[in-house]
């Protein structure tokens, strides 16, 4: 408020006329004075109104004419003042025109007190003989107009010395002088500037708007202007005035530096720039500049950007053409008229794309534009040592592509092309490229786009109206925005505007309208308060839309400034009988700002006149009136002031009797506020009565109703002593009125006004406190995002609801709609009830209980974060690299580029040097140190201790004892293995794997090896020398072993050399080696092994499962009705390389049921079955009986196969039966083999490539007869059934085709058969047949095992 404000001007002379006419007729005797506690409420009202519009009515007239007296009378003095002075001073100055003197001011400078950003004028006159020279000087420093452009501004007329500083600063508050100075002497004047930081707003309206307007004057250092409905209305659509053109002439320009002569080159950029000096030099409203080219006017677009401000004027040309190049000017319009600068810029052609190339086309026009061609024509380059032109090539482009299509296929020869093929509707540019015999030019400056339309829809585009000119948005309310805009330049029978609006820093609009709007002003509503909004304008006709019109600047959406609406519930809160207090509510509209003043009036409520209370304004919505007079009744009204003015005054509050408040009971509370209002609770606050009764105040009782009702229900039966309650349980959307009740030991008190209505419901977007802690200082604090604020707004923080204010243990900072409050030095002392009220919004606030718990926990993550610790991944550890080097690392999650450490070895820091390299990667977070040369020296402790930043950390290894001892050893072996690497080495030692054909192969790798260098295998020290030699060159050696046993077992080397050096590699092939190996073989046998086969031999039956390789060595197990067998007489086990069998010698029913047999590999077994029972017994004993001569036979083609015995061809019968199976096996099967059967028998095979021929004999002897040993030289024969082998024919292979191996004779012993006397037949021992077994083996089963009765080298069963 300012220091001195002005006295209202409240009564006059006819005023006075009037109350004394009243006065007089009151004095008759005749008139009798009513008593005022007879009237009625209606004739009070009335009598109240009546009284009230007339002095008010009178007030005005009076002070109008006032005031328009005065003004007339200083008019007129002005005027003969000015025509006396220079009447004198045109006398004066021929009189002194002769005489010498020095300096001497006429009128002083004289001191200023202004308001922020407001300009101020200072002068002075000064004489003197010859004329003086003034200058001014800030400070006692010389004021310069060029250090501060548009600052200050100095003139000298007829002898008035002025200095003009526009839009003061609070910076600008100094000691000015002035200083004049003639050969005579010098003089000085010197006045103080202050600037004040708060600026008062004066709003003028066109009275025109409201007939019944009525414009006070000023009153107590405001100006407000009230309409019909009062002052403080908010800005309406039919209430605002249109924008007030600031014209060009009203600005001072002065150019200072001005662009010259400039050079440019084709393809890059280029700004000319003026400074100049305005005055006034206002932001939003910059001098009006234009810019030509050959006199042509240019505007603002992508190839030609301009601004204005600053105290310049720019313009940038980002992609030089030469069709830039020309005579700019620039055109600047001010007060004086206009100010005109030209040069002329030169622009030259660029790097042609080849030597000798011409340069680019200019001036690219489309002409005769229709729906599918148009006519492009261009401009030739300037060609100097160049070839000459030889054609153009003409390019289109769809718009908003940067795809070109050459649209002629041979160069055009002259400077016009017809462009066909267009797609109507679509829009197109155009480039044209120079062709001559060296090549061909950059391509021009695209033209301006084009639309390939018909003339009728030209037509109907030409008359779509011109964009819209400059749009300017203004504050409304706290939720609108007003937009005014200037209306196109071609209007073309205009339908309306479309309204467009984007949140600044977005790039989404949204619709403000949805049907064209005829006025050129419109309000934006459903904005969001604090946020800035931008806006844009199309116009709109029966053609279509405009162009969009330049965005508008930004605007935070807050309300207009206004003077505040009338206060209101004037409440006597106490009495001594010569003063009262009173209170009041706050103003329902504060108008924008912030109310910082009340001033209340009184009168008599006999009276009409109303006298001023309080000259300062009064801050409190309180006020104690003194002087009065007890048993008087008084009336009160008061008014609110903010920066805009002072508001309307309240009504009249109801006559309050002056009389001494004696009750033993306490005064009403008063002041009742809201704060955290929610869906379904809030907390009421008041404040407590001035008059507290016989006794102090102990407590308050809360009443709640819903608005209209009367129906008050008490909310805390037991008083509460603090001056809040949190009201719960309400219902969301309800409206409640509340009323507070003190009480005191001699019963409950008065009860306060009501309170505003307040409605259960919370703010769109409240949000809550939230208590946390700083991630960077590690502060405990509470913060607050506010949903809604204004300018003006503050966060007021409070402690169980009472302000905290300036606190040393808290701190409150507030940026944007975020307040925070900070705790210094948080403990038990700061547990409680927090909240916060952000001011000058419709009730933003929120409250937060700080317990113990929370405390706690925030404490402990305060101190993390104070006492912070760099995390590590990894701890210090430590790995063995090639060479020998040992590596000591770390690993942290996260380093800066700043990071510090040290590594300390034996309480002693070790550096980067010789035999140590120390380094650390930021990006990985690694940090190592590499020991070149590891010993028993580098036993010890390692520590790593890091600082980065606030945060440190430290990590130790010890390494000593047997840790050390491993660490030690491992370098070294590493250390020897670099120095074995130098020569050819093994890159894989031994190992084994075994080939699909189950053959052991002995493998390594080798490595660094050339042609020189050999190879050698050992076992057991004797050199193996491999079919196929080793070839170190592969890189891999092997050694097979085929048909692996127990004999394979020994220690095995491989020995590598060269000139460079020699490398061994050793493989003990025993004990677990030798059992994986086994293992793997077992594993290929087992999965290749086949179901067991029925085979009958002359000792029995035999069970044969084949598999690819067999040694007795496996982990095989045959089982007999799942009981394990162990190989006997009766039961015998063997196999070959290619089988495993087991024989059943005479059989007998004792031997039926169920077989398997189980290879084991050491992790999986291998099992295969057969049911020997039923038919498949009856069958196998059956064929046991016979005599079977079966011989396998080779040849291709298949051979012819005959039977003899002695020398007879034998022929099929039921006796003997001749078989041959797939041209492989032949067999001769005698059934009841009787002594007769004995004989030579022999087989013949042939083919066309030859034959062969067997013999074998047989000799059959009847039970209990001799058999005959065989004589020297000859070979053994059964005992008691004729055994002999046959040995198959070999069949001749074709010289084409691979020969087919003859295989070897049969090992297997044949055992004697017992029979009876040679004219019996043996019966077989059998019970009645069984069925058949469902897997039943055929008879004559084929095997490469020998069957029996064939000859055997191993001597015949006795």
């Amino acid at each position: 408020m300012m220091d001195s404000p002005l006295r209202r001007k409240s009564s006059s002379k006819s005023v006075s006329q009037v109350q004394a006419q009243a006065t007089e007729a009151m004095a008759e005797p005749a008139y009798t004075i009513p008593v005022f506690r007879q009237r009625t409420t209606e004739e009070t009202e009335e009598y109240q109104r009546v009284t009230t519009n007339v002095g008010k009515g009178l007030a005005v007239i009076q002070e109008e004419l006032h005031r328009m007296r005065m003004a007339t009378k200083a008019q007129v003095e002005s005027l003969e003042l000015q025509r006396e002075v220079q009447g004198m001073m045109s006398k004066r100055s021929e009189l002194l025109d002769d005489i010498p003197k020095m300096p001497d001011f006429l009128v002083a400078l004289r001191p200023h007190t202004v308001w922020e950003k407001t300009p101020v004028k200072l002068f002075c006159t000064v004489q003197g003989n010859s004329r003086p020279i003034v200058k001014w000087y800030k400070g006692g420093v010389p004021v310069d107009p060029l250090s501060a452009p548009g600052k200050y501004k100095m003139e000298s007329k007829y002898g008035v010395h002025s200095l003009i500083i526009s839009r003061c600063a609070v910076s600008d508050t100094a000691e000015y002088s002035a200083v004049a100075t003639n050969q005579h002497g010098t003089a000085t004047s010197k006045a103080m500037v202050t600037v004040k930081s708060e600026l008062f707003f004066f709003f003028f309206i066109n009275a025109a708007v409201f007939p019944s307007v009525v414009i006070s004057v000023c009153h107590r250092g405001f100006r407000s202007f009230a309409g019909p409905s009062g002052a403080g209305a908010s800005c309406q659509l039919g209430l605002v005035p249109h924008l007030t053109d600031i014209h060009a002439s009203k600005l001072e320009v002065s150019l200072l530096d001005r662009f010259s002569v400039s050079f440019g080159v084709e393809g890059g950029s280029i700004s000319l720039v003026c400074t100049m000096v305005v005055v006034p030099d206002l932001p939003n409203v910059p001098p009006l500049a234009q810019w030509y080219r050959d006199d042509k006017l240019l505007k603002p677009s992508d190839l030609a950007e301009m601004a204005v401000g600053g105290g310049a004027a720019r313009l940038t040309l980002p992609h030089l053409a030469k069709d830039d190049e020309g005579l700019y000017t620039l055109r600047i319009f001010s007060k004086d008229g206009t100010a005109e600068h030209s040069a002329y810029l030169f622009v030259s052609d660029a790097a042609p794309s080849a030597a000798g190339a011409p340069g680019a086309p200019m001036s690219v026009k489309a002409y005769d534009i229709n729906s599918d061609y148009v006519l492009v024509a261009w401009k030739p380059p300037n060609t100097v040592n160049e070839a000459p032109i030889t054609g153009y090539f003409v390019d289109r482009s769809v718009s908003g592509s940067d795809t070109w299509v050459q649209c002629s296929d041979a160069p055009v020869k002259v400077c016009k092309y017809p462009v066909h093929g267009l797609v109507a509707g679509r829009s197109y540019r155009f480039r044209v490229r120079a062709v001559n015999s060296s090549g061909i030019s950059r391509p021009s400056r695209k033209s301006d786009k084009v639309t390939a339309l018909d003339a009728a829809e030209s037509e109907r585009l030409q008359g779509v109206p011109s964009a819209p000119g400059q749009v300017v948005a203004t504050r409304n309310t706290k939720s609108s925005v007003f937009v005014q805009w200037e209306p196109p330049k071609h209007l073309k029978n205009l339908m309306g505007y479309y309204i467009d609006g984007r949140v600044v820093g977005s790039k989404e609009w949204f619709p403000c309208n949805h049907k064209p709007f005829k006025h050129n002003r419109f309000v934006v509503h459903g904005l969001t308060p604090g946020e800035s909004y931008a806006f844009r304008v199309q116009a709109v006709n029966v053609y279509g839309l405009s162009d969009e019109s330049q965005e508008s600047s930004p605007i935070a959406v807050e309300p207009a400034l206004a003077t505040p609406s009338a206060p209101s519930g004037i409440t006597l809160l106490s009495c001594d009988g010569s003063s009262m207090t009173v209170a009041w509510k706050s103003p329902k509209h504060c108008g924008g700002s912030k109310v910082n003043a009340y001033y209340i009036d009184k009168r008599n409520a006999d009276t009409l006149t109303w006298k001023e209370v309080n000259l300062a304004p009064v801050t409190e919505r309180i006020c104690t009136v003194d002087n009065l007079t007890e048993g008087t009744f008084y009336e009160f009204k008061v008014q609110a002031g903010n920066l805009a003015g002072v508001g309307v005054p309240s009504a009249p509050s109801a006559p309050m009797k002056c009389g001494a408040w004696t009750m033993d009971e306490p005064g009403p509370a008063y002041d009742l506020s809201f704060s955290e209002v929610r869906g379904n609770s809030l907390v009421v606050l008041w404040k407590a009565p001035v008059y507290t009764g016989a006794s102090a105040v102990t407590g308050y009782q809360v009443d709640m109703a819903k608005k209209g009702s009367e129906e008050f229900v008490t909310l805390n039966q037991e008083a509460v002593s603090q001056r809040y309650l949190q009201v719960s349980g309400l219902e969301e959307g309800a409206t409640y009125v509340f009323r507070v009740r003190a009480v005191n030991a001699n019963g409950v008190g008065k009860p306060s006004q009501l309170s505003e209505p307040v409605c259960a419901r919370a703010l769109p977007g409240t949000r809550e406190i939230v208590a946390s802690v700083d991630e960077e200082t590690g502060d405990i604090f509470l913060s607050l995002e506010a949903c809604e604020i204004c300018e003006t707004s503050k966060f007021v923080w409070s402690k169980n609801y009472k302000p905290i204010g300036d606190c040393p243990r808290v701190g409150v900072t507030t940026k944007g709609r975020t307040s925070r409050l900070t705790f210094t030095k948080p403990d038990k002392d700061d547990l409680g009830r927090y909240s916060v009220v952000v001011t000058d919004t419709d009730g933003v606030s929120s409250s937060h209980t700080l317990t113990e718990d929370a405390l706690n926990t925030m404490l402990e993550l305060s101190y993390a974060i104070r006492h912070p610790v760099v995390p590590l991944k990894h701890g210090l550890n430590y790995e063995v690299l090639e060479k020998g080097h040992v590596r000591f690392w770390l690993q942290a999650v996260k380093l800066s580029p700043s990071v510090s450490y040290r590594f300390i070895v034996n309480d002693k820091e070790v550096t980067s040097g010789e035999g140590h390299k120390i380094s650390h990667d930021v990006a990985t977070g690694i940090i190592q140190m590499t020991v070149d040369h590891f010993t028993r020296a580098n036993e010890g402790t390692y520590t790593v201790q890091i600082h980065d930043g606030k945060a440190k950390t430290q990590s130790s290894l010890v390494l000593v004892g047997d840790v050390f001892k491993a660490a030690l050893k491992e370098a070294e072996f590493q250390r020897k293995e670099h120095i074995r690497k130098q020569g050819p080495h093994f890159s894989e030692y031994l190992y084994f794997t075994v080939t699909e054909d189950c053959t052991v192969m002995l493998a390594c790798k080798v490595a660094n090896v050339k042609k020189e260098t050999t190879f050698h295998w050992y076992k057991e020290e004797d050199e193996i020398v491999p079919e196929t030699p080793p070839n170190v060159m592969s890189g891999a050696c092997a050694l097979p072993i085929p048909l692996f046993s127990r004999k394979d077992q020994g220690v095995f080397k491989a020995v590598l050399s060269d000139d460079r050096g020699k490398d061994t590699s050793l493989f003990d092939i025993s004990g677990q080696v030798f059992d994986d190996i086994i293992n793997a073989l077992a594993q290929l046998a087992g999965a290749s092994a086949s179901e067991l086969v029925l085979q009958c031999t002359p000792e029995g039956i035999r069970l044969q499962c084949s598999m690819n390789y067999y040694t007795e060595e496996m982990k095989t197990v045959w089982k007999h009705k799942e009981t394990k067998i162990a190989s006997s007489e009766k039961m015998r086990i063997g196999g070959t390389a290619e089988m495993a069998w087991m024989q059943i010698c005479d059989p007998s029913d004792k031997e039926k049921g169920h077989y398997s047999i189980e290879i084991c590999d050491g992790e999986k077994t291998h099992a295969r079955t057969f049911d020997l029972s039923g038919q498949a017994y009856t069958d196998a004993y059956e064929e046991y009986l016979r005599l079977n001569l079966t011989c396998t036979v080779w040849g291709e083609p298949t051979p012819e196969v005959t039977w003899f015995k002695n020398e007879q061809e034998v022929t099929s019968s039921e006796h003997t039966r001749v078989t041959f199976d797939g041209g492989k096996f032949s067999s001769l099967v005698i059934t009841k083999v009787t002594p007769e059967d004995s004989g030579k028998y022999s087989i013949n095979v042939r083919n066309k490539y030859g034959g062969e021929f067997v013999e074998i004999t047989v000799s059959v002897y009847k039970h209990g007869e001799q058999i005959p040993e065989p004589k020297l030289g000859q070979p053994k024969t059964a005992a008691a059934t004729p055994a002999s082998t046959p040995v198959p024919p070999k069949s001749p292979a074709p010289p084409s085709k691979t020969p087919t191996p003859t295989p070897s004779k049969a090992q297997t012993p044949a055992p004697s058969v017992k029979s009876p006397t040679p004219a019996s037949t043996p019966v077989p021992k059998s019970p009645t047949p069984t069925p058949k077994s469902p897997t039943p083996t055929p008879r004559g089963v084929k095997s490469p095992t020998p069957p029996r009765f064939m000859k055997s080298p191993t001597p015949p069963r006795k």
